[in-house]
């Protein structure tokens, strides 16, 4: 300030806010439909890479929800995104007469992870989520009796994947156990997951059969708890080759001769079945949010959501009172509606309940799917 010698009036700027808010970080909600990754589960997102890692890229029946989501992480990096699933989606497995829904690794844990009862129902592996992707996967597995320098999974040469023949384990020599290591290869056969036909996703090397297992730092080394902790496409379940493994793989290795594989042991999975969810299912993935003890979001983006499900996400707002909700006319009410989307427009909003806590814009953008080569149209309420 400069020094006065007379009466004067000096002007002076201060900045009294403590916090400016982050557009980049602020928080926003979102359920839809996808192809893969867990359901009924809300996973915070940070870009679209990792939407497409977790989720799954898009088709047709899942791209509106991809792109309205993929539109908002092009301006923030905390998007809590809850995969909404259809009933009748199933997971892929080893015995797809038995199919099942398994929507995310909680369910997994306390319904399926080491449960002996399963006995031999689903067979050895088990898709990890829901969806047709699950059809693509293989997965073989090896012992110290069935490895060979040539094994081959659909015509492809695995062994160089391996730094050795699986054997028998320090820790399980140390209790008299032997042949307790196996080695895992899970494959894309038809490329939907990777996009090229019969591409390795995982390997997993020197695992044990014992239940007790141990790698050389003492954490669990039983595949099963293995493949649950460190895959992104498989469970393990019930065990390999049921009539010869089911006595003594996952039992405590003192003392113990683990059964051997005669040979590589090699099965697709299939069974599984998309499922687009209902407005029910839509609304009970949404009750995910609900609670603002629980979880922090202030924006919920809604999609393309019906006006049940928009009400659904009104309804939140207006309970919460910490958010605000993002809605979007119907695909039908603007697009191509040369001359009536005023009122077609006026009709949608006037079927919501008022609030003081929601946004509605008026319309749905074009734009490229470069996943499909193709355009999509994509409401505007993800921006």
């Amino acid at each position: 300030m400069a020094f006065s010698i007379s009466p004067g009036v000096t002007t002076s700027e201060v900045n009294l806010t403590t916090v400016v808010p982050s557009v980049l970080t602020t928080a926003g909600a979102f359920v839809g439909p996808f192809n893969w990754g867990p359901a009924n589960k809300r996973i915070q997102i940070s870009s679209e890479t990792q939407l497409a890692t977790t989720f799954s890229q898009p088709d047709s029946n899942t791209a509106t929800s991809y792109f309205t989501a993929a539109s908002f992480l092009a301006y923030g990096n905390n998007l809590k995104v809850v995969r909404a699933v259809g009933v009748n989606g199933k997971n892929a497995s080893a015995n797809p007469s038995a199919t099942t829904q398994v929507t995310n690794e909680d369910q997994f844990q306390y319904s399926y992870l080491n449960n002996l009862t399963n006995g031999n129902t689903y067979g050895a592996f088990l898709a990890r989520y829901p969806g047709v992707l699950g059809n693509s996967l293989t997965v073989s597995v090896v012992d110290a009796a069935s490895w060979s320098t040539s094994w081959t999974v659909n015509g492809v040469g695995v062994s160089s994947y391996f730094a050795g023949a699986p054997g028998t384990s320090t820790a399980a020599g140390l209790v008299g156990a032997s042949n307790d290591q196996i080695h895992i290869v899970v494959m894309d056969t038809t490329g939907l997951i990777s996009g090229t036909k019969n591409t390795v996703l995982e390997t997993f090397q020197f695992l044990s059969k014992a239940s007790d297992g141990k790698d050389a730092l003492g954490n669990s080394n039983y595949y099963k708890n293995y493949i649950f902790n460190n895959s992104k496409y498989i469970y393990a379940i019930d065990p390999v080759s049921y009539n010869t493994t089911s006595t003594t793989w996952g039992s405590p290795a003192a003392g113990v001769t683990f059964a051997t594989l005669g040979t590589a042991q090699t099965v697709t999975l299939s069974g599984g079945i998309d499922d687009q969810p209902t407005d029910a299912m839509t609304v009970n993935a949404w009750s995910y949010f609900a609670n603002a003890d629980e979880v922090d979001v202030s924006l919920l983006v809604t999609g393309s959501a019906s006006v049940t499900v928009q009400q659904t996400a009104l309804t939140i707002a207006n309970s919460r009172k910490d958010c605000l909700a993002f809605i979007s006319p119907p695909s039908s009410n603007v697009i191509n509606q040369a001359g009536n989307e005023t009122t077609n427009i006026t009709n949608w909003v006037n079927a919501l309940t008022p609030s003081s806590y929601a946004v509605a814009d008026c319309g749905w953008k074009y734009m490229f799917d470069k996943y499909n080569n193709t355009y999509r149209w994509i409401p505007l309420n993800g921006d």
